[in-house]
């Protein structure tokens, strides 16, 4: 089966000629607000955490040393990507209430870093409405999380009653060891477009093709510092999720602009084609625009 690369339409660019233009800003993106089953949620025991067979579970540093080239040290950290199919009759306030209790859930509980949240700008085959992307320090924080009355109440009486699915996909990752790039701080993180890669590998790729991909992908990102933040991807360790992906990647553009162009280049393209099409079997890609923080949310 052809697998599509992911992300945007468009004639290929090069990338080539942006990577000179170190943190460009680009400007603001424009505001995107608007049965119940449960892949990979609460009730959880220790068998959630899992490492598939002849699989690393971090796969950022791409065999690199704990710090760049530039010295920086790294940080281990553990993403965790919540995908929302809302009902057809959510109306905008209902949306408001559940995205407003998603978003200050980290006010009322530990362990949460980082968060951005929104409904997804496109439409994908599998009808997700709205993303929740989150991050932890450490595993025991996100096991926790899943386990926190406050939290399981927000599901209950602000999540369930407007949607009727979710999945979670969690996995550990590297970013640099700094406050701003750890919490998802400062100015650079105030808005952007949040992009979303779930991919469901062959069982014969688990292993250096798996890596050698991803490491592809993220070689060309971190190459595009005028268009990209911060990038982490790794693998699913949510054992109740049914592993339905094996692999998640999350990339902060700068600007819905920034992702068009990275998306539709030549070199994002060549490496879906050759590193990735070959050793996937499934693949769910989404995005999210990003406001600055303090606006309406709250």
């Amino acid at each position: 089966m052809l697998v599509q690369a992911p992300g945007w339409s468009s004639s290929p660019a090069r990338l080539s000629f942006l990577r000179n233009r170190h943190r460009h800003r680009w400007g603001p993106a424009l505001r995107r607000f608007g049965s119940f089953d449960v892949r990979g949620a609460s009730g959880l025991t220790g068998s959630y955490f899992v490492r598939r067979k002849d699989a690393r579970t971090r796969i950022s540093a791409c065999g690199e040393s704990r710090s760049n080239g530039d010295g920086q040290r790294k940080r281990d950290v553990v993403e965790h990507i919540c995908l929302l199919k809302a009902k057809g009759t959510l109306t905008d306030e209902e949306e408001k209430d559940m995205l407003d209790y998603l978003y200050t859930s980290q006010y009322r509980m530990g362990g949460i870093v980082a968060i951005s949240l929104g409904r997804i700008d496109d439409d994908n085959p599998e009808r997700y409405t709205h993303a929740v992307f989150m991050r932890f320090q450490r595993k025991g924080d996100l096991l926790k999380f899943y386990e926190n009355p406050f939290y399981l109440g927000v599901l209950q009486k602000h999540v369930m009653p407007y949607c009727h699915e979710l999945l979670n996909v969690d996995y550990e990752s590297e970013v640099d060891d700094d406050i701003l790039s750890i919490f998802r701080k400062g100015e650079e993180f105030n808005y952007g477009e949040e992009f979303v890669l779930l991919v469901e590998l062959k069982d014969d790729a688990l292993g250096e093709l798996a890596e050698d991909a991803l490491c592809s992908l993220h070689r060309i990102a971190m190459e595009s510092p005028s268009l990209i933040v911060q990038v982490s991807q790794g693998l699913n360790f949510n054992s109740t999720s049914n592993m339905e992906y094996t692999h998640g990647v999350v990339i902060r553009f700068r600007s819905i602009e920034a992702f068009k162009i990275f998306v539709g280049s030549t070199e994002y393209k060549h490496i879906w084609s050759t590193k990735f099409q070959p050793i996937t079997r499934k693949m769910l890609s989404i995005h999210f625009s990003i406001d600055p923080v303090g606006t309406e949310l709250m």
